[in-house]
């Protein structure tokens, strides 16, 4: 081979060989590499370095897994009643302490401070336009432990009025429990005990179980401290619900005949707590 021929053809794999690198050079820096194989071309991520760039998808690649945390929980359900509870379950002499229509500022709060002498937790179904002017009442309940129960925003009768009214008149109530409260109710009480189902499948869409009472001190009726704490004293029993009242009204007798019934009770054995939800 003479000298030229040999000269021109060592030239020419030298610009190959410069071309092949620049080819490389240039997709290494756009962040792929391709690899040509018998079953044709697989798309490879590129190198760790600070030019490198996230590889495009391939159907030739696992696509990387979304999120390592553990799986979610199926939602809870709550099953629609066809009748409010009117006692709970529980070990024991339990009893549950309910008070409706509230909160209101001239007498929740000696409620409250009754049930913190004691140390007892009690149940509050609240009315949403009540809690619209006690929020920190609310608040108090919350860092209390007492549960907050959903009691419509006006105290309508709700079989009365359409399934649309009677969500608003929930779902609103709902709302601003969870503002003052900081959780969405989990129980509800109809006005004046008027059930339907229209009320009970409500109800269970926004997540709340119905609850009634056993014992009725017709505190509403103003009939004196010593009626009212002969109707808990003597309806005592185990899983009783006591309906009172700390709203709608002068309230100053069940606040007095709460603080003789509370100590009787616990004096004889009763444990006065709060419910425990059971989902399906």
């Amino acid at each position: 081979m003479k000298k030229d021929q040999l000269l021109t053809r060592l030239l020419t794999r030298r610009r190959a060989l410069i071309a092949g690198a620049g080819a490389v050079g240039a997709a290494a820096t756009a962040g792929v590499i391709t690899v040509v194989t018998g079953d044709g071309p697989v798309t490879s991520a590129p190198a760790p370095g600070p030019r490198a760039r996230p590889a495009k998808s391939s159907a030739y690649r696992l696509q990387p897994v979304t999120g390592y945390g553990p799986p979610r929980a199926a939602p809870r359900r709550t099953l629609v009643r066809r009748e409010a509870p009117l006692k709970v379950s529980g070990r024991g002499r339990t009893m549950v302490l309910t008070f409706d229509d509230g909160p209101d500022p001239r007498f929740t709060p000696d409620i409250l401070d009754t049930l913190a002498e004691y140390d007892v937790r009690a149940m509050f179904f609240v009315c949403g336009e009540m809690v619209a002017g006690g929020r920190k009442l609310l608040a108090r309940m919350a860092d209390e432990g007492h549960v907050v129960g959903n009691h419509t925003w006006s105290h309508p009768l709700l079989t009365r009025l359409t399934r649309r009214r009677i969500r608003s008149e929930m779902e609103r109530t709902s709302d601003v429990i969870e503002d003052a409260y900081g959780e969405r109710p989990e129980w509800f009480r109809a006005p004046y005990g008027a059930w339907n189902r229209a009320v009970f499948q409500i109800g269970a869409e926004l997540g709340m179980e119905p609850l009634g009472w056993t014992v009725d001190t017709l505190d509403w009726t103003t009939p004196g401290v010593r009626s009212i704490t002969n109707r808990v004293e003597h309806g005592a029993a185990p899983g009783v619900v006591v309906l009172s009242h700390d709203a709608g009204g002068d309230r100053s007798q069940s606040v007095r005949a709460l603080r003789r019934y509370l100590p009787e009770l616990l004096d004889s054995g009763y444990h006065v707590t709060v419910p425990r939800r059971h989902y399906a």
